[in-house]
């Protein structure tokens, strides 16, 4: 037993050594023994002990165990059963610590009563050593020593060290004060005397900065903060103060001791609010209101005063929503006259509206139910406020105590996540259970005072639904409350629903377009009243309008406003009595033959009279002017009446109408796609068909191939219709093709105007650089007060001097950044950066990018000159910088020569500098200089300057010194004797007194060496321009590099709004939702090989060799050294960590990213405030421009603070924490790099209570402490587990309390962020404020820039499509159609606007699962406006493979089925005016209905000629006219396929290129892809979002994919593509191809027409079998092939059984195939699609040579039994051999025999009738259609099938179907890869861009192992 007591504390020993290291292996911080303190105990006084502990474990072991001690004291004591979870473990982990501990102990038996005295003794040891006194001192020294010194980085450790050592000596003062309570007093004031008792309390008020905050220190007033002591936030938080009309607190309340008592204070003690929600709120208010004033310009004074306007501007912006809420419901708010409302009053109510929003938890998804809550709280505090002494309100009192979220909270939470929990994880259907949006929509009516207040329990709305019933063919009705206002019933018909004035439209214009055609375009009387026919079809339509109606409410009438249902009703009985009457009216009127007739008068009266009512209330109301109009006409009743019957009235979608000139231009749009759409429609579709219909239409066919049933006697119907239905599909879905292409020739102008595109290649940056200053000043600088009068006052070349001196900065640091990111190396920095422009010389310098080589260029354009100066020159001055560099030298040589010549008064130097440079002068003057300087010496000058300069780059040495006046000498020398032509004798004096002193051997003797930091950097800077030979045309090298300044430059021309000051400028949050991607490589991640032995550190390495020597470079190393080497540094391999993260899509790079804004905010408030000064003077100082130390300043640090947070709301990370994850740890270390990076994470805390489980739910933020481990902040608790919806957007909503700001942008954990782009961001906040339409803008828009296209083709076509529509279609969305939304991250959202509305995102489970979209709906229906902006851009990633890409691409399609059933579609489709709802329609769920309708165009188009192939009708019209060769087919046919390959879809794509790129490489990439197989790829993403949106409406089923974000480069194997893409594209295809097969055997088209009319559905059909394989990575290697092979029958044929997964065994997968039909609706639809297969059984064998002519029934019925002859074979032969194991040899002999007599009766069928091979092979072809049919119904009743027993028959049949399909597919994969050339080929195909990157995808690819080393 000791052996093993043994081992367990070297284990323990172990674990502890790492864990005192501070960090792991690879460098991540470990906070000790406090890291594993479990949530459950709850207490932070146990995780301070133990952080102390671990600190002083080696100064003192002894005092480390008594602190150890304790801590399991206390734990013991929190919990003395262990039953928390992981308390347990905890404890007997510590007490082995101790025992270790105790064992290290040195002799002797330990003597635990001198504990105290030990401790006390420490206490003064510990404090004597670090000199606790002297290090207060040395911090306030510092501070005291200026903001700007160069003091910042020791300030910032002294700091650091000083709140570390305060901490650890708080917990030993407690614990001291604690084991003092367990002696007698007497001994307790002995063992502690007063003296020391003193010290400690001195030391612990020391501590106050060591109170956990957020931001702004409330609770304990920081004086290391300065954000304190900004006014305005002085004003705010005195704002708050009790104010004397507040009833007294009584004097039980605990007051807090280090602030004042505070309304929030008042609040908390009234509505019991938890003490986390109070202190994030206090902070949120104070935030918000410091933030208001900030902008008002209020100057500073003593004592700062919140002035009213910032009240009022946060109190109307704040509660806007429930004073709306009011209006609609027609009640007075809480406050009857809000002018009469003091200043104090709304600050409470402020505050208790934030109060009661912070704790809501998913409530906050019901905006409206808490403008409820807060109207009756609002009341009752008006009574609480009457009152002398403040009391508790009643609505909050229970047993228990006072508690908000007990009382008011759960009961509403109870009741929504009963709901919740009956949608059978999303599967039962969302009419059965109410979502987030049912239980708030109740609050848009008067009914829900019904509710009371407090809360009547007893209400239906409280009441909690039955559970479901587990049995899916059984629906038990369930005691419940009904749906509210909408019902999601499961149908395609909420298309029409929704969008019925779109098909109406449609149909009309179709109807009125065939009419006129069929009266051969003669616009006459009879076409007229034929062309009117489309009143009966308007009135037809809106009746079944009507009817949809009444069946989409069907589950929510009970719940209904009476009204709305009223409406319904009425319009159903108003359009079913008009559809009568008009149709009965045009009915007579035709009977009627007078010309024209009363009836046809009357009627056509009636259609004006209503069509000019429809238009009017249609049209004008849109119009803001007519719609103000309207409004004041409400008091008539008719005109109400009109209005409510042309549209419901909800709370949200009232006044969605834009001003004049917006709708306008919208309609404008619209107007030419429409005409251009009909005109096709017309000429080319409809107009060709109309002969060949009427032709069919009288010809008698009387002999067909089969047994008609339905073609006889009917005018040919069904042949007219397979000729018509694909031309009615495609004019249905053309509309979209002619929106894609016009839509894309908008966006191009837009562009275009915009400025985007000008700066396009490296040559545009040269070319432009010296405009970027003063670009730059009129757009990302704020404004200066002097700089406009320098133009006009001829200051111009000051002017530029100060715009490139206040550019350099920024400038600088945005190249500073791009080498710390490695993109550039330190040549390319120092070539790149800008020079401070600071000094005394007359001219701007530029970087040296811009000027290298140009000296040596001019040098040898003068040494060859014969021309005159003036010749010369213009030759010099073609080339700017050529000039600019000439013009540095001559002065930058004058200064510097000037500067070191000038010693001790000597000024023979001087006058040597001065005489040669006024003799230059004056021969310039004279236009002489060619003949007063020798100018082919120009070299002999360079080279003596270049020598002169290299001896002064160094430090000062003797030697040196000596060297520096030699070569002055020597240039002295040469410009004298080589150089100078002049005539000396002018200047005599001087030239004999230098002369005089040369013989001397005085001359130059006494240097001035430059230490001054500008002459030196002038020394360095020449010495570059004379020695720098090579062109830097192409610096930077980088291709991301470049492309980053390109945007940056190019931006800087772009219109956007003026720059703020940092003070003055909008607050704002980024928000970052993460669950459990990667945070940040391991090594072992980096270092793990694939199956090809490669390291994803190795492909990286690859794809980036330039990126990977400059981080080598940076880090120290030699360029050619191997990560192995790296080893011996931990900081190195952390930092070769991060440099691989910073390339994926990782949570490091976002977190990297968005943190360059508070970077680029603290540069911008340091450079302010240094300039401060400098403004009014109009001058540049030296210090004003120097950023060294910016990031050190306390005050630009604490401005950036105040303006900028940042949030990553990391769900589970106290689960990863308990659980030691890696991601946690990493989190950790991204907190301890970023100290304004906070984490929210919901903490889960398990308790034992009365024998049960009791789990509570914490919502909490979290920042990193001095010591390396989380500091919590805030701790909210919840009403229960806050994931009741989809998991995003309920992470989102938990941690969106902690955000604070104007504005939130919200980013995904894919995206990336640049320093450059964050300059702009203050910018672009101000389009809040900016004019965009008749509502100011509520989210901004941003342009993403895709990072990950260049991986491989995949990922460049996925990049290509996702920028076209990123930028150039949300161009035209926000302008000219008013209809962008918002489509994921990360646009910028109005931050208080959105959550008071709601939020961010929508939850409700499956119906929001594309939850980001579901914002943009919701903030344009609550009369937001959504814009878009293209001068600043985020990065993001996407996905690279295509299985990853079919995954996203399903779940947005799916999400995209789910938006059709959702409200927010429905009531957006209904309250849009025509022109937007067109815009609408065709962004969103229209462009998947189109993809939908393109695919069914083939189907259509092929179940047509297969009708006419196999009824024989085809071909008896053929012999009898040619008429099926029309224009108007082939023209149908063509535009399917157009929009089929993409070619439509690419158009966008194509302009977008032309304008950013250039026409050329546009054109190049354009023909690239196109060899990439572009088509191929779009063709099959065709399929993919065909087959989920389809099948998300029918059965629903969408689910959110985890996509993954790695390295795709792997080889997939052919059963995982096979899972994959069975269902989706493999069986669509099979169809298409059987299709295809069926029509050339049978049909009547042969070779050329065949071909012409079939090559795109065999383009079709190919795609969607092969692409998987031709994109897959090594897809054509033999060896793999093999591999595949063998795998993919392993799959196939393994049974599987419990647990196993659909990755493992084909049954599991089939299983899970289809558990997506769970519904009645959903079994039945798919048996009637399925009902098609059996089409092909019926024709074809009538078509065998074995029947004759003979075409009765009966030869189909012979046929079913031959069919079921095979089944039975088959299953004679499938029998499992596990039952008939018993009887092997008699299973065998029946098989046999089976065998053999189904082979003669074959052969004598053969032989003795008309049965012939050729029949065999039909039979094939009609058999297997039929089987997949019914196997295909069978699965749709799964239950029904079980029950009868035939259910493992069918799976047999299943897997032999799923075998032969894939089968047919690896054949022509394995005979490729045959061909070793097939391989190649497949791999240059795809990683084409990475070849061209130098990418060695093919060594990586063909398996071999490189990287040995690794």
């Amino acid at each position: 037993m000791s052996r093993v007591e043994d081992l367990w504390e070297r284990l323990v020993r172990a674990a502890l050594r790492g864990r005192r290291a501070g960090v792991d292996l690879y460098g991540r911080p470990d906070a000790g023994l406090a890291a594993i303190v479990p949530s459950s105990l709850g207490n932070r006084d146990i995780d301070d002990i133990l952080r102390a502990a671990d600190e002083i474990q080696d100064d003192d072991p002894n005092v480390s165990r008594i602190l150890c001690e304790h801590a399991y004291s206390l734990a013991q004591n929190l919990d003395p059963n262990s039953e928390g979870r992981g308390v347990l473990q905890f404890k007997t982990g510590l007490m082995s610590v101790i025992k270790q501990k105790l064992a290290k102990r040195e002799g002797g038996s330990i003597d635990r009563s001198q504990d105290i005295a030990r401790l006390r003794e420490f206490y003064k040891r510990y404090r004597e050593k670090h000199d606790v006194d002297k290090l207060r001192e040395e911090e306030l020294k510092l501070r005291e020593s200026g903001v700007f010194s160069g003091n910042l980085g020791e300030l910032e450790r002294t700091t650091v060290k000083r709140k570390r050592v305060l901490a650890t000596l708080k917990v030993l003062g407690n614990v001291l004060e604690q084991l003092t309570k367990d002696v007698s007093p007497e001994e307790a004031d002995r063992l502690i005397p007063d003296e020391l008792k003193r010290v400690m309390e001195s030391d612990a008020a020391m501590t106050e900065d060591l109170v956990p905050y957020n931001i702004i220190p409330l609770d304990a007033p920081s004086l290391t903060n300065p954000i304190v002591s900004f006014a305005e936030v002085q004003a705010a938080v005195s704002s708050l103060k009790y104010f004397r009309d507040l009833p007294k607190l009584p004097g039980s309340f605990p007051a807090p001791a280090s602030r004042s008592l505070d309304l929030f204070d008042f609040l908390q003690y009234t509505f019991g609010f938890q003490k986390g929600n109070v202190s994030n709120q206090r902070e949120h208010v104070v935030h918000l209101l410091a933030n208001e004033q900030s902008r008002l310009r209020i100057p500073e004074e003593p004592e700062p005063i919140l002035d009213e306007a910032a009240v009022q501007g946060v109190f109307l912006k704040s509660l806007d929503n429930y004073i709306k809420w009011c209006n609609y419901l027609g009640i007075l708010p809480v406050w009857s006259n809000l002018e009469a409302v003091s200043k104090e009053k709304k600050l409470l109510f402020i505050s208790l509206y934030f109060l009661i929003w912070g704790e809501a938890a998913n409530v906050r998804f019901l905006p409206e139910c808490l403008c409820y809550i807060f109207h009756h709280m609002g009341r009752e505090l008006e009574e609480i406020l009457r009152q002398q002494v403040a009391q508790p309100a009643s609505s909050c009192v229970s047993e228990s105590g006072v508690s908000f979220i007990d009382q008011v909270i759960c009961p509403l939470y109870d009741v929504i996540a009963a709901e919740a929990g009956n949608n059978n994880n999303g599967r039962a259907p969302h009419s059965a259970w109410r979502n987030y949006d049912d239980f708030n929509e109740y609050f848009w009516s008067l009914h829900c005072f019904e509710l009371s207040w407090p809360w009547r329990k007893s209400s239906n709305f409280f009441l909690k639904p039955t559970p479901r019933s587990k049995n899916v063919l059984k629906s038990t009705a369930s005691k419940r409350c009904g749906k509210t206002s909408f019902v999601e019933h499961r149908t395609f018909l909420h298309l029409y629903h929704s969008f019925h004035r779109l098909w109406i439209f449609l149909l009309l214009i179709f109807q009125g377009l065939t009419v006129f055609a069929f009266n051969n375009g003669n616009f006459n009387s009879k076409t007229i009243r034929e062309v009117l026919s489309i009143g009966p079809t308007y009135f037809v339509m809106k009746f079944f309008q009507s009817v949809l109606d009444i069946i989409m409410m069907y589950g929510a009438y009970t719940t209904s406003r009476r009204l709305a249902v009223s409406r319904i009703f009425l319009r159903f009985l108003t359009y079913s009595l008009s559809s009568a009457f008009i149709c009965f009216l045009y009915v007579k009127a035709l009977q009627d033959n007078s010309n024209p007739s009363v009836i046809y008068k009357i009627y056509v009266i009636i259609l004006s009279i209503y069509a000019g009512a429809k238009f009017c209330l249609g049209f004008l109301l849109r119009i803001p002017a007519f719609h103000r109009l309207s409004n004041r006409c409400d008091s008539w009743p008719l005109i109400r009446f009109m209005k409510w019957m042309h549209q419901e009235h909800y709370y949200v979608g009232r006044g969605m109408y834009e001003r004049a000139s917006d709708f306008m231009k919208y309609m404008v749009f619209w107007l030419v796609v429409l005409g251009a759409k009909f005109s096709f429609a017309y000429f080319l579709l409809i107009r060709p068909l109309v002969s060949p219909t009427t032709l069919i239409v009288d010809m008698d066919i009387r002999q067909y191939s089969w047994h008609d049933l339905v073609s006889k006697n009917n005018y040919n119907a069904l042949t007219v219709v397979s000729l018509w239905a694909p031309v009615l599909a495609i004019y249905l879905l053309d509309i979209h093709l002619f929106y894609t292409v016009i839509s894309a020739i908008w966006g191009f102008l837009l562009g275009a105007r915009d400025r985007l595109g000008e700066i396009r290649s490296l040559d545009a940056v040269h070319q432009l650089f010296e405009k970027f200053p003063t670009a730059f000043m009129n757009t990302l600088h704020v404004p200066l007060p002097n700089r406009d009068s320098m133009q006009s006052s001829g200051q111009a070349v000051e002017k530029k001097k100060i715009d490139a001196a206040r550019f350099a900065p920024f400038w600088n640091e945005i190249i500073k950044n791009l080498r710390e990111e490695d993109y550039v190396n330190d040549l390319e920095m120092e070539l790149l950066q800008m020079p401070k422009n600071t000094g005394s010389l007359p001219l701007v310098q530029w970087p040296l990018f811009l000027l290298a080589s140009k000296i040596f260029l001019a040098k040898d354009i003068a040494a060859e000159s014969r021309d005159s100066q003036e010749e010369l020159w213009d030759r010099i001055s073609r080339d700017d910088y050529m000039r600019y560099a000439v013009e540095e030298c001559f002065y930058s040589v004058r200064f510097i020569l000037t500067e070191i010549l000038d010693d001790e008064g000597n000024n023979e130097g001087k006058k040597w500098v001065e005489r040669i440079y006024e003799d230059i002068q004056g021969s310039i003057a004279k236009r002489s200089i060619h003949v007063d300087l020798q100018l082919n010496k120009l070299s002999l000058v360079i080279q003596k300057v270049t020598a002169l300069l290299g001896i002064l780059k160094k430090d000062k040495t003797p030697d040196l010194q000596t060297g520096a006046v030699k070569a002055i000498l020597d240039l002295y020398d040469v410009m004298r004797m080589d150089v100078l032509s002049i005539n000396m004798r002018d200047n005599y004096d001087t030239w004999n007194m230098l002369a005089k002193a040369r013989t001397e051997g005085r001359l130059f003797q006494k240097l001035k060496w430059p230490n001054d930091a500008e002459l030196k950097a002038q020394v360095s800077r020449l010495y570059s321009l004379l020695t720098i030979k090579d062109s830097a045309a192409n610096i930077p090298k980088n291709l991301e590099a470049r492309r980053r300044l390109e945007f940056f430059t190019n931006s800087l021309f772009m219109e956007m709004p003026a720059a703020k000051p940092i003070r003055e400028m909008l607050s704002f949050s980024v928000f970052t939702p993460y669950y459990s991607e990667i945070v940040l490589y391991s090594m072992s991640e980096l270092l793990k090989k694939n199956e090809d032995g490669i390291t994803t550190l190795f492909y990286l390495q690859k794809i980036y060799p330039d990126e990977w020597k400059n981080f080598l470079a940076r880090i120290g190393r030699d360029e050619n050294s191997s990560e192995l080497e790296l080893s011996d540094n931990p900081n190195h391999i952390l930092e070769l960590r991060f440099w691989a993260s910073y390339r994926g899509q990782t949570l490091a790079r976002t977190v990297r990213g968005m943190m360059y804004y508070r970077k680029a905010l603290m540069l911008q408030a340091y450079l302010e405030r240094m300039s401060a000064g400098d403004m009014e003077a109009g001058i540049v100082g030296n210090e004003s421009t120097d950023i060294q130390s910016f990031e050190l300043s306390p005050e630009a640090r604490a401005q950036a603070d105040l303006k900028f947070t940042y949030v990553v709301t990391c769900q589970i990370y106290g689960k990863q924490k308990e659980e030691h994850k890696p991601e946690a740890a990493d989190i950790a270390l991204l907190m301890q790099r970023n100290e304004a990076l906070r984490v929210a994470f919901i903490d889960v805390v398990e308790t034992l209570k009365d024998g049960k489980v009791h789990t509570e739910y914490f919502s909490k933020l979290v920042k990193a402490d001095i010591n390396g481990k989380d500091k919590e902040i805030y701790s909210i608790k919840l009403p229960g587990n806050p994931k009741l919806g989809e998991g995003k957007p309920e992470n989102q909503n938990h941690a969106v309390v902690f955000t604070r700001g104007n504005a939130v942008q919200t980013i995904d954990m894919n995206q990336d962020n640049y320093f450059e782009e964050a300059l702009k961001m203050r910018n672009l906040l101000e389009e809040f404020h900016s004019d965009h339409g008749l509502r100011p803008p509520t989210i901004l828009g941003v342009r993403e820039h895709v990072f990950t296209g260049s991986v491989s083709s995949l990922a460049s076509f996925m990049s290509n499509q996702e920028t076209s529509f990123v930028t150039l279609g949300q161009r035209v969305l926000a302008n000219p159609l008013k209809c962008r939304m918002h489509y994921g991250h990360p646009d910028v959202f109005d931050r208080v606007f959105h959550i008071t509305r709601g939020g961010i995102s929508k939850a409700s489970r499956v119906i929001n699962i594309s939850e980001d979209i579901y914002s943009g709906f919701n903030s344009t229906l609550r009369q937001g406006n959504v814009t878009h902006h293209e001068y600043i851009q985020v990065g993001k990633g996407r996905d690279v493979g295509l299985n990853q890409i079919a995954l996203f691409e399903g779940k947005v399609a799916g999400g995209n089925g789910e938006q059709v059933l959702s409200r927010d579609v429905y009531r957006l489709g209904q309250l849009f005016d025509f022109f937007r709802m067109l815009s609408f329609y065709f962004t969103t769920v229209g462009y998947y209905f189109c993809t939908m309708l393109t695919v069914l165009t083939v189907y259509a188009f092929l179940y047509g000629r297969v009708y006419l192939a196999l009824s024989g009708v085809g071909e008896t019209i053929q012999d009898r006219a040619d008429i099926l060769q029309n224009t108007a087919l082939d023209a149908a046919l063509n535009a399917q396929f157009l929009f089929q390959i993409g070619v439509f879809t690419a158009v966008p794509m194509v302009l977008g290129f032309i304008l950013e790129q250039g026409f050329l490489r546009a054109l190049v990439s354009f023909v690239t892809m196109q060899f990439q197989l572009c088509t191929v790829f779009f063709t099959f993403s065709l399929g993919t979002r065909t087959h989920y949106f389809g099948r998300t409406i029918l059965h629903g089923g969408a689910k959110y994919h985890a996509t993954g974000r790695g390295f795709v480069v792997r080889h997939i194997k052919f059963t995982e593509n096979y899972r994959l893409y069975a269902r989706s594209h493999f069986v669509k295809g099979m169809e298409i191809v059987l299709l295809l097969v069926v029509v050339l055997a049978y049909g009547y088209n042969k070779g050329l027409s065949y071909i012409l009319l079939t090559v795109s559905s065999w383009f079709l059909a190919g795609s969607w079998l092969f692409a998987p394989y031709l994109f897959n990575p090594s897809g054509f290697e033999w060896q793999k092939t093999v591999e595949d092979f063998r795998d993919w029958t392993n799959w196939l044929f393994y049974r599987g059984g419990i647990g196993v997964k659909g990755e493992e065994s084909w049954e599991a997968w089939w299983d899970e195939e289809l558990s997506h039909i769970q519904t009645f609706s959903g079994r039945v639809m798919e048996t009637i699609l399925s009902l098609r297969f059996f089409v092909f059984q019926y024709g074809i064998v009538y078509k065998l040579n074995v029947q004759g002519d003979n075409t009765s029934l009966l030869v189909y019925g012979y046929s079913w039994i031959a069919f079921a002859v095979i089944i039975l074979l088959f299953k004679v032969f499938g029998f499992s051999q596990k039952i008939s194991v018993n009887f092997q040899l008699l299973l065998r002999f029946i098989q046999g025999l089976a065998f053999l007599v189904a082979l003669v009766g074959l052969a004598v069928a053969v032989a003795f009738t008309k049965l012939s091979i050729v029949d065999i092979f039909a039979c094939l072809l009609a058999f297997l259609p039929t089987g997949w049919g019914i196997l295909s119904i069978a699965c749709a009743w799964k239950p029904l099938v079980k029950k009868i027993g035939l259910w493992k028959s069918i799976r047999s049949i299943a897997r032999l179907y799923d075998a032969a399909m894939g089968i047919l597919i690896f054949i022509p994969i394995a005979l490729l890869s045959w061909f070793p050339f097939v391989s190649t080929f497949q791999t240059r195909l795809m990683f084409n861009q990475a070849f061209s990157r130098g990418l060695e995808i093919s060594l990586i690819l063909a398996g071999n192992n490189p990287n040995t080393g690794i």
